[in-house]
């Protein structure tokens, strides 16, 4: 049954290990629960119910990650994503005015798109073009941008006006309990404990109630009602000049960061093959296309895959069983938010620097010596990590490999597919 339902194999796969991952990533993907009602607590004002936010977000995760887990057979965990909607909230609806409904549409359209490219395996071709150091780069650049954003989280980092960023108070508060948790960890990885992320993030956890860090506002609770949210579309506005606008932004945004994640994650998780294709890719985003629709249905800004998902990858989760497993922890988290959400960011951010640390071995994978190579790889992966951009990284790698490859004259490491997409997003720089 679990081979069929999830592609579980016996001799190769441990249940105690899927299950682990899986509960893994979702304490990893958890904040989100949290985060997503007070973006959308911006919107208040212009009727959005935040309370029903939280729910649709879980909702949304719950279906996206069913999905992941029953079709594709995958261990990644699905959620609305971040960056996405910061851009649905303080770009869409309260810079350009356009009400939250309107992009809740857009969404809609986006991801109906986003199937029928993903059927037609448009979006598979377009990762398939991606070179192959280009796509350890993505990976190298991924597991920065989550240490950071767990360094970042727990206050291990902080802005500052002179040098961007500098270190924080790490003598107490978050960054204290992040710098434990981390030597919790390392040392439970060390000696090879199963388990280890998990087992340092309740840890920490519990550590961080003495420190007045972790804070407990009850247990249990019926989820709120998500009707406020659900199916509320602006059909008259469908074949408006101002909808291709925004379905055309967010499909922008929202394909480059999945595949810049999926190729992160599938290349952690060994799925890519030696010839540089990723085995089950195109049903990961078909599943994620599902995800987004779906998501636009109940109320939730664009749905995707989670790099939070390699926290899973680490653990050994390696099939549908393991996105399973993190969709039901969605599902006890709907009845007893509380209780999750009093994980503070110090405690998951340990887990998720270690895992940027895994995710960047995948850097002896590039070529150093080879400048046209190399060069590219290097700014995919710091500009990921300094614009926290996915996208973005993507995007000017593959532009400098183009150039660079197109002087070197080296063609064997150039594609028509490639080369349309550089001339493509060097347009859209130009005209930005």
């Amino acid at each position: 049954m679990l081979q069929k339902l999830f592609g579980f194999d016996a001799s190769k796969h441990k249940v105690r290990t899927e299950l682990m991952a899986g509960l893994t990533s979702f304490l990893t993907m958890a904040y989100i629960l949290a985060v997503n009602p007070n973006i959308f607590s911006a919107l208040a004002d212009k009727g959005m119910d935040t309370q029903a936010v939280f729910t649709a977000t879980a909702i949304a995760s719950i279906i996206g990650t069913l999905v992941m887990a029953l079709y594709a057979k995958l261990p990644f965990g699905l959620a609305p994503g971040m960056g996405l909607n910061a851009f649905f909230v303080y770009t869409v609806c309260l810079t350009m005015g356009y009400s939250w409904q309107f992009a809740l549409t857009a969404i809609l359209i986006e991801g109906l798109i986003f199937i029928l490219l993903s059927i037609t395996k448009v979006r598979e071709k377009l990762v398939n073009a991606i070179p192959y150091q280009l796509k350890a780069a993505i990976s190298v650049g991924i597991g920065l941008f989550i240490a950071s954003l767990g360094l970042k989280n727990a206050g291990v980092i902080v802005a500052s006006d002179a040098t961007l960023v500098t270190l924080g108070d790490i003598k107490e508060g978050p960054a204290l309990l992040c710098i434990i948790g981390v030597i919790i960890t390392a040392g439970l990885l060390y000696f090879k404990v199963k388990g280890a992320l998990l087992i340092g993030i309740v840890a920490t956890t519990l550590i961080g109630i003495p420190m007045g860090q972790t804070t407990l506002n009850g247990v249990v609770g019926m989820p709120p009602d998500v009707s406020p949210l659900f199916f509320q579309f602006e059909w008259d506005k469908i074949f408006t000049l101002d909808m291709l606008l925004i379905v055309v932004t967010f499909l922008f945004i929202d394909l480059f960061d999945t595949l810049g994640t999926l190729v992160g994650v599938m290349t952690s998780a060994g799925l890519i093959k030696k010839d540089g294709k990723i085995e089950g890719l195109n049903k990961a985003l078909l599943a994620d296309a599902i995800a987004t629709t779906a998501g636009a249905c109940v109320g939730a800004s664009t749905t995707t895959t989670y790099v939070e998902s390699a926290s899973g990858v680490s653990e050994g989760g390696r099939t549908g069983l393991t996105a399973f497993s993190t969709a039901a922890c969605f599902a006890i988290a709907l009845f007893f938010a509380p209780l999750f959400l009093a994980i503070p960011s110090a405690a998951t951010a340990p887990t998720l620097i270690i895992v940027g640390l895994m995710m960047f071995r995948q850097v002896v994978l590039i070529d150093f010596e080879s400048y046209e190579e190399a060069i590219p790889c290097f700014i995919t992966i710091f500009t990921m990590t300094l614009t926290t951009s996915i996208s973005d990284g993507i995007l000017l790698g593959i532009i400098s490999w183009v150039i660079l490859n197109a002087i070197a004259r080296k063609k064997e490491n150039l594609n028509i597919t490639l080369i349309i997409l550089a001339l493509i997003f060097i347009a859209r720089y130009a005209l930005m």
